[in-house]
């Protein structure tokens, strides 16, 4: 896969989360701070806006995406004079809403004139051990507005999980958690196409806009068994040796052979609670001539012995 896919594969875990939801107004709805989690809004109909904790009020507009990657608590509402009236709402709460709901929330007093807003939510689970840093380059909160012709995918799949989740069918419950994650590296898609190609961006907005830099993050990602070093990864990036790891130093903040073991590591983790591949082949498969080479890397990273963290997590 590519870097982005395998960020998000690695990440992920557990079931995401979705709802599309009306609104009747005056209404306001405070969505709890959940670390450990991505969650989304979309507004598919009528007046909203988002209030953050620490921020002034943002308006959104039909077809506005807002995507908070580590679960920022935040507010929707028809104005930002209204004042939420119900308990805040944890999107990771299985008692909150069905795994994936279709509900009709109103506010009080309700008019017969009062105007409606529509709105898509979800949240998706993140182990907080295999975060990558990527996710930690990313703002708080990322506001994708509406443009008439941009982002045609990312559109068309929010009105593929709107329908799903407004008239379900056969099928439906294997095609929303697809189309969940789809969405999810769509927003993250879009966003990174947005930032700047005029040397501007930084961290990994600039890496993954750096060919030489992206070449080399593939390599590692495609195979991390491989007894890579600088010269060899310099060589996949088309650079000098010494060029190469500056830039890479750079941009991404650690050295190559740095990510190489976080990669490595990550990639074990995720093995150890995924599967039941045994721990020699789990080495092999990271880079690891040994069993025992192997375990004393993993307990260096992550403080305990690999058998444990299996049992353990």
């Amino acid at each position: 896969m590519d870097v982005l896919s395998d960020v998000i594969a690695v990440m992920r875990t557990g079931q995401p989360r979705s709802a599309r939801v009306t609104w009747h107004a005056p209404w306001a709805q405070q969505f709890a701070s959940v670390p450990g989690s991505a969650g989304f809004q979309m507004i598919l109909q009528g007046p909203c806006w988002l209030i953050p904790s620490d921020t002034d009020p943002v308006p959104l507009a039909v077809g506005d995406v807002v995507l908070l990657p580590r679960g920022r608590g935040h507010t929707l509402a028809d104005s930002p004079s209204t004042r939420p009236t119900v308990p805040a709402c944890d999107p990771s709460d299985p008692q909150f809403l069905e795994r994936h709901a279709t509900a009709d929330t109103v506010g009080e007093p309700v008019r017969a004139d009062a105007p409606v807003t529509v709105t898509l939510c979800g949240a998706y689970q993140l182990d907080p051990a295999r975060a990558h840093p990527l996710l930690g380059s990313l703002p708080e909160l990322i506001h994708l507005p509406a443009h008439l012709g941009r982002h045609p995918e990312l559109r068309s799949t929010v009105d593929l999980l709107a329908t799903e989740l407004e008239r379900p069918r056969l099928g439906t419950d294997a095609i929303i958690p697809a189309l969940l994650d789809t969405l999810l590296l769509l927003m993250l898609r879009t966003w990174f196409d947005e930032q700047p190609a005029d040397g501007t961006a930084t961290g990994w907005a600039a890496a993954l806009k750096d060919p030489a830099i992206t070449a080399a993050l593939q390599a590692m990602h495609r195979e991390p068994a491989r007894p890579w070093t600088v010269a060899t990864l310099a060589t996949q990036a088309g650079l000098s040796r010494a060029p190469f790891a500056r830039r890479f130093t750079t941009l991404l903040g650690q050295p190559p052979l740095s990510y190489l073991t976080w990669w490595r590591m990550t990639t074990a983790a995720r093995l150890l609670q995924e599967s039941d591949a045994p721990l020699s082949a789990i080495a092999g498969r990271v880079g690891y001539a040994s069993e025992f080479a192997f375990a004393n890397a993993f307990k260096r990273h992550y403080g305990t012995p690999p058998g444990r963290y299996r049992h353990t997590t």
